[in-house]
């Protein structure tokens, strides 16, 4: 009896000790958590609905006042709406009429060149001025300064400014000089009257392009001017060889942005030429203006803005194609 007494006893504490090891590894488990919610369709990750509270209001906004405007004016430009009262459906006969309007095919001429123009001469003027701006010099900052201000005044505002230049003092300096294509004011002249609108557009861009080509200039190491000093490399090719390669990002964009405004010039020619003389100054963007708000050709300025803009977007892409392809890390 003794015996079996023990090995109940003996038992019972075996019982015991697993018991206690259950409920301790039991103990140990970490609690079930709650299944995290998904508060987005694309990720299961987390995200604070104060962002949506921040994005979809700012996305519907950008919605409203630039795509549907957009879309509406595809479809108006199927028509022959004169941006009042009923009109019907024509298809694509404002389309084939562009291609046969030789106003609007002298405006997209005269756009093209004056784009190029304008595009070579900032870009040159503002990688000039801003590799001298970013070097050793006495007041850098009040020089920058100066230069960025043109880019701050109204365009409209110094478009009369400059009128006023090219009508009265230049037209005397050039009878004092002798210079008979001075004489007169280049404004009036069919052969001369771009300069003014190429000169105003390059006075005021040229400061944003100085803005940007300082940021790229920032980003390269001075090291690897002291390494190309130690070489015995002189100044023209350490800007060919080393500084404009080590930019080609800021370039790129540089050329996208000027190309893009350039080709939008139209203050400048409200300004300074109204168009004139004898329609010669004509801008796309002014002519689609000037047609469509003044003319009577809402529909049709609106088919020669959608195909503006399918132009701009085909040379933008090509410009970021090339010039993207050869830019070096």
């Amino acid at each position: 009896m003794t015996s079996l007494t023990n090995a109940d006893q003996q038992a019972r504490a075996m019982e015991d000790v697993l018991a206690n090891d259950i409920d301790t590894h039991h103990s140990r488990k970490p609690a079930n958590k709650a299944p995290r919610k998904r508060t987005s369709a694309f990720s299961d990750r987390k995200v604070d609905r104060a962002y949506y509270w921040m994005a979809v209001p700012a996305a519907v906004i950008f919605a409203v006042f630039l795509y549907v405007p957009f879309i509406r004016g595809i479809l108006y430009s199927f028509t022959n709406s004169q941006g009042y009262g009923d009109y019907d459906w024509i298809g694509i006969k404002n389309y084939i009429a562009l291609f046969h309007d030789e106003r609007v095919g002298h405006a997209y001429l005269f756009t093209f060149l004056i784009a190029i123009a304008i595009t070579v001469l900032i870009n040159v003027i503002a990688l000039f001025l801003s590799v001298a701006l970013n070097g050793k010099i006495a007041c850098k900052n009040g020089f920058r300064a100066i230069y960025f201000i043109p880019y701050t005044l109204a365009v409209l505002v110094i478009g009369y400014v400059f009128k006023y230049i090219f009508m009265q003092p230049l037209p005397a300096l050039g009878k004092a000089l002798g210079i008979g294509w001075l004489s007169e004011s280049l404004l009036t002249s069919e052969r001369y009257a771009w300069i003014p609108i190429v000169f105003l557009a390059v006075w005021q861009g040229v400061a944003y392009s100085v803005l940007i080509y300082l940021a790229g200039l920032q980003t390269v190491d001075t090291q690897v001017y002291e390494a190309a000093a130690i070489d015995g490399v002189n100044a023209w090719q350490k800007f060919w060889k080393i500084t404009f390669p080590l930019i080609g990002s800021f370039f790129t964009i540089n050329l996208v942005l000027t190309m893009k405004n350039a080709l939008g010039t139209f203050d400048q020619v409200v300004a300074l030429t109204d168009g004139g003389p004898n329609s010669k100054t004509e801008t796309v963007t002014y002519l689609i203006w000037k047609g469509g708000l003044t003319g009577g050709e809402y529909a049709y300025q609106t088919s020669n803005a959608v195909l503006f803009f399918i132009v701009l977007a085909i040379i933008a892409f090509i410009q970021l194609k090339f010039f993207g392809s050869k830019e070096k890390v």
